[in-house]
């Protein structure tokens, strides 16, 4: 029987000292590990590997549970975070996107807040989608 670890995703980076800096400085990971090429960054149980050459394309996007996305949200725009959608509650989590210096997506989620509305979901193109019961989402203009 195999068993699976923990996934850890290769981002392909432009300039990888500069997403280095952003991961580290703004986002709060730390450094695992460096190579010419490529590094490992992680926060808590999350790893990252940023990578410099021909792993990829930019524009991934990526969902991490986070213990409370609001107070993640506080610290991420003191810090200079691009946030792409502020925490948004949905059926599945109270999610929010954070960009990076090469268009990846972190979608940082925590427990949805019961009670609190289903706000509009941010597609990879800006737009707006309000969701109308099952799985119909309608655009908002």
């Amino acid at each position: 029987m195999s068993n699976f670890g923990p996934a850890a995703p290769i981002l392909r980076v432009a300039d990888l000292p500069a997403s280095v800096d952003y991961y580290t400085r703004i986002l709060g990971f730390t450094i695992d590990w460096e190579a010419p090429t490529i590094t490992s960054v992680s926060r808590d149980r999350c790893c990252i590997f940023l990578c410099e050459g021909d792993q990829g394309n930019p524009g991934v996007w990526m969902w991490i549970g986070v213990a409370d996305a609001e107070a993640l949200h506080d610290e991420l725009v003191a810090k200079g975070a691009k946030i792409r959608q502020p925490p948004t509650n949905f059926w599945w989590a109270l999610e929010m996107q954070v960009e990076d210096l090469d268009g990846h997506v972190l979608r940082l989620g925590s427990e949805p807040i019961e009670g609190r509305p289903q706000g509009p979901w941010k597609d990879m193109h800006g737009r707006l989608w309000a969701h109308k019961g099952e799985d119909h989402w309608e655009r908002v203009e």
